[in-house]
């Protein structure tokens, strides 16, 4: 079993900035991919940003050129930086990751991000 245990989500002014953390702990044999998903309530959860094993990285376009992330052994860090009102909602951690020979996905219990303008 793999837990992610995130942490750093909060309120916020509009041009801010926020670091959110996440740490996975169990099972692990490795690590695919590590990154941060969001939803809106009544939208689709949407990837915010992944780092990939290899060190590639992807970026919703939304949060390019504000947003960084990065990989640290078992934890991913995801730096906020001039945060908009439309950031707002629940961030949640995701983790691809292999345990016992299979790649299996777990999700974070979700953070919350407040921007206010």
């Amino acid at each position: 079993q793999v837990q992610l245990v995130e942490s750093g989500g909060g309120l916020v002014q509009a041009g801010g900035s926020l670091r959110l953390s996440c740490a996975a702990s169990g099972s692990i044999f490795s690590i695919n991919t590590m990154g941060w998903y969001r939803q809106a309530s009544g939208q689709q959860r949407e990837l915010v940003a992944q780092v990939i094993s290899d060190g590639r990285t992807n970026f919703a376009d939304s949060v390019k050129g504000r947003f960084t992330i990065k990989r640290a052994k078992n934890t991913v860090y995801l730096q906020m930086n001039s945060l908009k009102p439309e950031d707002t909602t629940v961030y949640y951690c995701n983790a691809n990751v292999r345990v016992s020979g299979v790649d299996r996905l777990y999700w974070g219990q979700g953070t919350q991000v407040t921007v206010s303008s």
